[in-house]
């Protein structure tokens, strides 16, 4: 069975930094493109960064500049660095992996539970 484990959330005043972390486990052959999502109350969930396996990286407008995901592929990680918070970053994050169990199988998304962020101004 193949898990997503994030960590690193909490509460931080505005101008403050948080790391996330997410961490894959289970039985898997390979991660392409690894990635970070938030879902604010009431709002879509909505992509914050992603990471191909070759280290190709893309960012929401509203983050760049201030977010910064890397993965370390000996781990099974991904990372969010996220500088310069503001209250409107206050979310859930969740973390998503497009990952094949075996050499031959298609891709599949998986999802981490979520980490809440909360940015105080």
């Amino acid at each position: 069975q193949v898990q997503l484990v994030e960590s690193g959330g909490g509460l931080v005043q505005a101008g403050g930094s948080l790391r996330l972390s997410c961490a894959v486990s289970g039985n898997i052959f390979s991660i392409n493109t690894m990635a970070w999502y938030r879902q604010a109350p009431g709002k879509q969930r909505d992509l914050v960064a992603s990471i191909t396996s070759g280290g190709s990286t893309k960012y929401a407008d509203s983050v760049k500049g201030r977010f910064t995901i890397s993965r370390d592929n000996n781990k099974d990680t991904v990372y969010l660095q996220m500088n310069s918070l503001k209250p409107e970053d206050t979310a859930v994050y969740y973390c998503n992996a497009d990952i094949k169990r075996r050499p031959l199988d298609y891709g599949m998304d998986y999802w981490g539970k979520g980490t809440l962020v909360i940015v105080s101004s």
